[in-house]
């Protein structure tokens, strides 16, 4: 269904969001960035990470000491690459915001 070269969900209200945010939204807001879930994510993946890396490593078992440290450094450049978005985007907001 078009209406003057845009589908209906592109259409805009009169405050100018997008149509589609105030029919899928409970907010009728268009959603902030991930960023925070995603940081918070990358922390707890490389504590619980390497946490059982080291436990892993400590009984013996090189695998699973192994695969753990391998994913503890995948979250830890997952941290650094967000920290360094949040920086860029530079609006202040907090983890939790």
């Amino acid at each position: 269904m078009r209406k003057h070269g845009k589908t209906s969900y592109e259409a805009r209200t009169p405050d100018g969001q997008s149509r589609i945010w105030s029919e899928i939204s409970p907010t009728g807001e268009r959603p902030r960035s991930a960023l925070n879930l995603r940081m918070a994510l990358a922390i707890f993946g490389l504590v619980v990470c390497g946490v059982f890396a080291i436990l892993a490593g400590t009984a013996g078992l090189t695998w699973p000491a192994v695969v753990m440290a391998v994913l503890a450094l995948v979250a830890l450049v997952d941290l650094v690459v967000v920290a360094r978005r949040r920086h860029r985007r530079g609006d202040g907001h907090t983890l939790f915001e």
